[in-house]
């Protein structure tokens, strides 16, 4: 309980102690009793390619909500290093001066093998820097490009981060990366073709903006010589106030709760048939019969599921 005051109060060794422990816990003890001091917080996602400046993107938008007094949890996911299977490169040493702040808490994630560019556990992450009084929590995904699609899933606010060599996978990544997008913003600008491809998004976003009723802003950005930054944090803020507005933000987050409950009832599921349900022994001689033809994959699939309904009718 007196950790559970001091997560409440900020304590940045608390919320480290709380985010490993959801992480390498299976028991959802911690967050069912975290769970009811969360929905404050205001989630930002920044994703995009490899390469487009996330990071120092981050970097600058928290200096930015800094000097509006407010507190700010950042969660940076890398890639799995193949020998510790921590994160690679931990953000943290691209935003030392950042974590020095007595406002900000940031925290590096292995993505673990995740391919929706968030490891697995950034949504309990990110609950714990709720419930610890973030005004604002900054996700950053992995960068993997066109599959980071469930940061749409976790965040308020999406900002999909381009390069003007963007240009030429434009068409490729309308379908996924873009279909996420609340802002666009294109960093570098410095760089030749920039122009062109704010000119390009423009066009491809000129339908959607008809039919969602936001207008998407798509944004010049150096995040290196801060240039373009004060627009992208006003952009932030307007869809902010334009979710409030339009009742968007609670429907949204009912949504993504609905999304929530499933995924944890299905790894509960999944769990389940691991430690009751289905025997590895008996299983790796289905396999055995499956690899040589004499079953198939279907019918063992459809057995095992009868198994388990006829158990669970049993029980009642």
């Amino acid at each position: 309980m007196n950790s559970l005051k001091k997560l409440l109060k900020g304590d940045k060794r608390i919320i480290a102690q709380t985010i490993s422990t959801v992480e390498n816990d299976t028991s959802t003890k911690v967050l069912e009793t975290i769970f009811p001091y969360t929905g404050k917080a205001y989630h930002i996602g920044i994703t995009g390619p490899p390469g487009a400046g996330k990071s120092t993107l981050v970097n600058v938008i928290a200096k930015k909500l800094l000097e509006k007094n407010k507190k700010i949890g950042i969660i940076a996911v890398d890639p799995t290093s193949p020998f510790s299977g921590g994160a690679l490169l931990g953000d943290r040493i691209r935003m030392t001066d950042l974590a020095l702040h007595k406002n900000v808490f940031i925290r590096s994630m292995a993505s673990r093998g995740s391919l929706g560019g968030l490891a697995s556990k950034t949504k309990d992450a990110a609950l714990v820097l709720d419930a610890s009084g973030m005004d604002y929590v900054l996700i950053e995904t992995i960068g993997v490009g066109q599959v980071e699609l469930d940061i749409a899933q976790v965040c308020d606010t999406t900002v999909v981060v381009l390069v003007p060599e963007s240009g030429d996978s434009i068409q490729a990544m309308k379908a996924g990366l873009l279909e996420i997008a609340d802002i666009i913003a294109v960093n570098k600008g410095d760089r030749e073709g920039c122009d062109r491809l704010i000119m390009e998004l423009k066009f491809a976003f000129e339908m959607r903006d008809k039919q969602t009723g936001w207008h998407f802003p798509i944004l010049k950005t150096t995040a290196t010589e801060n240039k373009g930054i004060e627009e992208l944090v006003s952009a932030i803020a307007s869809h902010t106030a334009y979710l409030h507005k339009s009742g968007k933000l609670e429907d949204e987050r009912k949504a993504k709760l609905m999304l929530r409950i499933h995924e944890l009832i299905e790894e509960k599921i999944r769990a389940h048939l691991k430690e009751k349900i289905i025997k590895e022994d008996e299983l790796k001689i289905m396999i055995d019969k499956v690899y040589k033809r004499k079953l198939n994959p279907y019918r063992i699939a459809g057995k095992i599921a009868k198994g388990i309904i006829k158990s669970e009718t049993k029980r009642k």
